[in-house]
């Protein structure tokens, strides 16, 4: 299967925390879309790896994206090296996407801003033919490099270089983080407190995306950043 957009987090929630009501719009559109996960969130405070499996599962349903697949590193200490890249491309090269969301380039938790570089480099190596992979039949694969590589925003108020107009799927992104019912504000909750356990950070879902609506003149929006300059055809189509 060819996908459009191929989105990767290094935790389950990762995509639908910062780019979810993008990846909405875009289904909307009749893109195909998948996401990815690096590792199971095994080390997180809450819950457990059992417990996000079935969590990631039901927001990649109200998502409704094409495939969900999880590379099983390990939480918190995975490396940007040859072997955690050869597996990247191996997906990339499968799913062959246009465009590629990825972590927030510099970000609290150490994963993000290491998932990011990880899932870049190997977008990179990826279009290099004398890279050799092979599919799970054995079949080499072909070299594949993404269009665009584009770096959605988590915990830190990073300058977008774009931004996405998710006005109509504030409720899609919403709901499909609200599927992490282990990881998210709950009155009734005797789970220890963590940093995106208080009401006020749940509350940060929909404030933020206002915020970053109101710059643009919509009702909510998602940044992005870039690692190269983009380029538009027609200054009329800018919004």
């Amino acid at each position: 299967m060819k996908l459009d957009i191929l989105a990767f987090g290094a935790h389950p929630d990762d995509v639908e925390l910062s780019c979810s009501g993008t990846i909405a719009k875009e289904v909307s559109l009749g893109k195909k879309i998948g996401i990815i996960d690096l590792t199971r969130g095994e080390l997180g405070t809450r819950g457990s790896a059992e417990i996000r499996d079935a969590e990631a599962a039901a927001a990649a349903v109200i998502l409704g994206v094409s495939i969900r697949e999880n590379l099983r590193f390990r939480d918190g200490f995975f490396l940007n090296d040859e072997k955690h890249q050869l597996e990247i491309i191996k997906k990339i090269r499968q799913y062959q996407p246009e465009i590629v969301l990825c972590n927030a380039v510099d970000d609290r938790h150490i994963d993000h801003g290491k998932g990011s570089k990880l899932v870049s480099d190997a977008c990179f190596l990826s279009g290099l033919s004398k890279i050799e992979t092979f599919d799970e039949k054995g079949v080499k694969q072909e070299a594949w490099r993404p269009k665009q590589v584009y770096h959605y925003i988590q915990w830190k108020n990073l300058t977008p270089d774009f931004v996405v107009d998710i006005t109509g799927f504030i409720d899609v992104k919403v709901n499909a983080v609200l599927a992490y019912e282990s990881q998210f504000y709950n009155s009734d909750s005797k789970e220890p407190v963590t940093p995106i356990t208080s009401k006020n950070f749940l509350d940060s879902i929909s404030y933020r995306a206002q915020d970053l609506g109101r710059l643009v003149g919509v009702d909510y929006a998602e940044g992005f950043t870039v690692e190269r300059c983009l380029a538009v055809n027609d200054l009329s189509k800018l919004v």
